[in-house]
């Protein structure tokens, strides 16, 4: 039974996003607020973090930042803020889904299945446990069952989408792969104007793995893996 931590100021919407969640087998946690947040995700408490962006003691933006410097868990943006550049810069600050409102607590339900598979999905990728790739004098390590990446040996730190990102392109080594099928492999949704999000992320990732050139982007198509498989021992 997983845990979702829900940070929401409206109690409405908590309580009924609460009891819709319990029906459907899952526990809860809730805060009204920013406070004891990070805490509750630092203790693991949680599977899942939904969260809203304006709160009554401080920003859902910079709380979800703050999230990213210590954790992957999966995080859904629930909010009120609609424009295409709030959805951007919630993928841009480590969401991996945004749902607005107003909103199908079906469909909210749904998402989150979507991640936590997707979650799951990721732990069982250790067909080869730890996968090492080279582009230039830089080196790329993943280690899929500590589930902890590494570039030039530094540890690196990304989201749960950036990491099914990486780990389906670096197994199609050299092969363009289209933003559709990064939608359907590794969000598991399709929206209006989901292809950017595909584009958001991978500008995310580009940002964190450095100035190497490691994801090549195809004009028109999608994105191509550049780094060469190595040996490891």
């Amino acid at each position: 039974m997983a845990t979702i931590l829900i940070v929401e100021d409206n109690p409405q919407i908590i309580e009924a996003l609460s009891s819709y969640l319990q029906l459907k087998n899952f526990k809860t946690i809730e805060f009204e607020k920013v406070e004891g947040v990070l805490e509750t995700v630092k203790q693991k408490s949680a599977d899942l973090v939904i969260l809203d962006i304006m709160l009554p003691d401080g920003n859902g933006y910079t709380l979800a930042k703050q999230i990213r410097r210590i954790s992957d868990i999966p995080l859904i943006f629930l909010t009120a803020k609609n424009s295409e550049c709030d959805r951007i810069l919630g993928f841009e600050v480590g969401a991996d889904d945004y749902v607005c409102k107003p909103f199908s607590m079906k469909e909210v339900v749904l998402r989150i299945e979507a991640l936590l598979k997707r979650v799951v999905s990721t732990d069982v990728q250790s067909k080869l446990a730890i996968r090492n790739w080279k582009h230039g004098n830089d080196t790329m390590l993943l280690d899929v069952e500590k589930h902890q990446l590494f570039v030039n040996e530094s540890e690196v730190f990304i989201t749960g989408a950036e990491w099914k990102i990486l780990l389906y392109l670096s197994e199609y080594e050299d092969q363009v792969i289209s933003r559709e099928k990064i939608l359907s492999e590794c969000l598991n949704y399709f929206f209006e104007g989901s292809e950017r999000t595909v584009d958001t992320h991978i500008a995310n990732l580009r940002s964190k793995l450095g100035a190497s050139g490691w994801i090549e982007t195809i004009r028109g198509i999608g994105y191509r893996f550049t780094g060469k498989s190595q040996s490891i021992g």
